[in-house]
């Protein structure tokens, strides 16, 4: 299955089809909540002063990547990938192969690329989410790789 859609139903494991794409709503970023976010949880110059960002690798302003996954969750939960009971984590990876800038407009595109009904509990499984997060270019800002559970359907037979 090759169709891009935006989730605002609650998925089930029976949702979750090997190739099914999801695709969430949008967030815009601005140097406000860089900064805010860098104060409280990562508070490294790239991440709170546009000056001092110029001498670094990053050349500006740059947003944490931990803030970049916080908005990525925050777009998956609400509109992009909304798991009946939640998005619960069972592992992940995570890479951030281009820095999130003030100027940029989030989005989330998610792919199932294994998905394991459980043999000791019927009522839930285990998918394996790709999921890119992308600027209004569609360039790639982060990639995550994570195995969630996800319940079945109540009643639904196994």
């Amino acid at each position: 299955m090759t169709d891009t859609t935006t989730a605002v139903q609650p998925l089930y494991f029976d949702d979750m089809a090997v190739g099914r794409r999801f695709k969430s709503g949008e967030h815009a970023m601005d140097a406000g909540q860089i900064i805010a976010f860098a104060r409280q949880f990562d508070p490294q110059p790239f991440h709170m002063d546009d000056e001092a960002a110029k001498g670094t690798l990053f050349g500006g302003l740059a947003a944490s990547g931990w803030h970049t996954a916080a908005i990525t969750m925050r777009l998956q939960v609400t509109t992009g990938l909304p798991v009946a009971g939640g998005i619960i984590g069972a592992s992940g990876d995570v890479s951030w192969p281009r820095p999130t800038r003030a100027t940029d407009v989030l989005h989330v595109v998610s792919e199932v690329v294994e998905a394991t009904p459980s043999k000791s509990r019927p009522d839930r499984g285990m998918v394996t989410i790709r999921s890119e997060t992308r600027n209004q270019n569609e360039e790639v800002l982060q990639v995550s790789t994570v195995r969630i559970v996800v319940p079945r359907k109540p009643g639904a037979a196994p």
